[in-house]
């Protein structure tokens, strides 16, 4: 008897694999051109077809299908405290180090300095006298933010140590002798995951451990002592007693900790292998089980008399890891960006293939106006992440250095609350094939559980809502959000009239019950005066009558019926 056919497969789209993330990323092309005009794209374009092949998605989906295992001790009982990582894992490392999203944007030409004392940094502070002339030219951190963000599309938790590693370089200037052995290492663009001593390896990875049980954000309250236990090549070492509760990606080669010092909370260079080659007295307890974020490893950890070093000066600890959040703050928006990216691209992918009601998704009125407003989302989380990152490579600019301090509380804070929600919308785009975990698809349940996680790492919204606070009741910093906003002055009435609302608002701000309100509305009116100068009429025009004008909902796919949908999703559409 002949076998009977009970179905055949018809109406389902095909992955979206095999493309270039960087060609068709118009969006991330025009906020480049406007922000680095001088950029060298080729290294970008190399990496955007790389990362959209499907052997690399393979290794994406592999890292987080066979998760990080603990291995505590060996088969003899000994304590060896090691994560075991899947080899795509690996795979991904070595395409981000190679290119260069590391520690590579702080190269310099010339031999390093002696840090300077924190009374004779230039105006800007440290990240200012950190600056200098790169191998990548004269914009070194755009450059890595935008390679940031296309391999956010790719797999994003497998950049927590690339981003800390890139966070954490900088900060080592304040021990010179750590930072003359290390830092060639850390902007090297080769990846070794051995667990060996230091001078052994052709390049290096570090992470910082800050979160404690009892403290969280508030790292003042942090218990772990750091008791002086002698000086050598490397300054003052100390032994260091306590705990970490989230110590993430614990099988880099070092981290920066904190630990209360006699004068105070001060920051500490701790090597996972010793000089001498022994293994440091940090002991791995378990590893976290968290919603998202899987192919990384985060842990809690105990100090046993570890050995560390001093970096910067006793009871400076809170001002250095200010400095270095800055950095990892700018990830998290960057990081969010390119995930909305990836979802947009791949609710486009899908409801252009996919026919219901007699056509295409895409072709549905109201679907239109989803996609339109998840594209629009999109690009202004993109054009004010890459401005942000602008910043980072003019710091001898005083306006660049405001608006650094500015933007990065308002990027954090805003793009990345509007990540989850986008997620959320654009799964429900593809249905019930959207939300499991399986094939191709399951893509867009790893980006929806990922989403979260920027929003909370390194400061959640109250926190940088505050921060934004700070940064306004110094300098001439409203003054500077406001020649920010100039270039878009009579663009849309909407924007003229928030603009002019913000300088009288910042100044009665007397407390911070509406501080999240402030950071809402200086991110909308920053990303459509961004898009004023960026992006074609059909997006800035929709944009602002939407978020400023009122023309709009309370959910996705709420956009007026004057906005050219069709111009909006064109401009988003990823590559077949």
């Amino acid at each position: 008897m002949d076998s009977v056919i009970t179905h055949e497969v018809f109406n389902q789209p095909e992955p979206l694999a095999d493309y270039d993330l960087f060609a068709t990323n118009r969006a991330l092309q025009d906020a480049l051109r406007f922000n680095a005009p001088d950029l060298q794209l080729a290294p970008l374009q190399a990496l955007g077809r790389e990362l959209g092949s499907a052997g690399m998605q393979a290794h994406a989906r592999l890292a987080n299908v066979h998760t990080p295992e603990l291995r505590t001790h060996d088969r003899f009982g000994r304590r060896i405290d090691e994560v075991e990582f899947h080899p795509s894992y690996h795979a991904l490392m070595q395409t981000a180090v190679g290119a260069g999203l590391h520690g590579t944007p702080w190269a310099e030409n010339e031999a390093p300095t002696p840090a300077a004392s924190p009374a004779a940094l230039p105006p800007g502070g440290a990240l200012a006298a950190r600056g200098g002339p790169s191998p990548l030219g004269r914009s070194p951190h755009v450059q890595r933010a935008a390679g940031f963000m296309l391999f956010t599309e790719l797999e994003p938790s497998i950049l927590c140590p690339i981003s800390m590693t890139y966070a954490v370089a900088p900060a080592l200037r304040d021990n010179p002798a750590i930072h003359a052995e290390w830092s060639p290492l850390l902007q090297s663009r080769a990846y070794d995951p051995a667990l060996k001593v230091y001078r052994d390896k052709p390049g290096v990875t570090m992470g910082m451990g800050m979160t404690e049980k009892q403290g969280g954000s508030d790292v003042r309250a942090n218990t772990t002592q750091a008791v002086r236990d002698g000086s050598d090549a490397w300054g003052e070492r100390y032994a260091i007693t306590g705990h970490k509760w989230f110590f993430s990606a614990p099988m880099c080669d070092a981290f920066l900790v904190l630990a209360q010092a006699p004068a105070g909370l001060s920051c500490f260079f701790l090597p996972r292998v010793l000089p001498d080659g022994t293994r440091n007295a940090i002991r791995i307890q378990r590893l976290k089980d968290k919603l998202g974020n899987k192919a990384n490893a985060s842990s809690e950890v105990e100090f046993h008399g570890a050995a560390a070093w001093l970096v910067g000066e006793e009871g400076r600890g809170v001002p250095q890891i200010l400095e270095m959040g800055t950095m990892t703050r700018l990830d998290c928006s960057l990081g969010t960006s390119g995930l909305m990216r990836q979802a947009v691209a791949l609710a486009l992918n899908h409801t252009r293939q996919r026919s219901a009601f007699g056509k295409p998704l895409i072709e549905q009125p109201l679907m239109r106006n989803v996609l339109a407003d998840l594209a629009l989302e999109s690009e202004a989380a993109t054009a004010l992440a890459i401005r942000l990152a602008r910043s980072f490579d003019r710091q001898d600019d005083a306006h660049e250095r405001l608006m650094a301090r500015l933007l990065t509380p308002v990027a954090k804070f805003w793009i990345c609350k509007r990540g989850s929600h986008l997620a959320q919308e654009a799964m429900e785009c593809l249905g019930g094939n959207g939300y499991v975990e399986e094939g191709g698809q399951g893509v867009m349940a790893r980006i929806y559980r990922e989403m979260p996680l920027n929003s909370i790492w390194e400061g959640a919204g109250n926190i940088m809502a505050i921060d934004l606070l700070r940064a306004l009741r110094k300098g001439d910093a409203a003054a500077a959000l406001e020649r920010e906003l100039a270039p878009a002055r009579g663009a849309h009435a909407a924007l003229d009239r928030l603009v002019a609302a913000l300088p009288a608002r910042v100044e009665a701000m007397a407390t911070e019950v509406e501080a999240r309100r402030l950071a809402q509305d200086v991110a909308l009116a920053v990303q459509a005066a961004l898009l004023v100068q960026t992006a074609p009429e059909a997006v800035h025009a929709a944009f602002a009558a939407s978020r400023l004008g009122g023309d709009w909902g309370h959910a996705f796919g709420t956009l007026g019926a004057g906005v050219d949908a069709g111009a909006i999703i064109e401009r988003a559409m990823p590559g077949a």
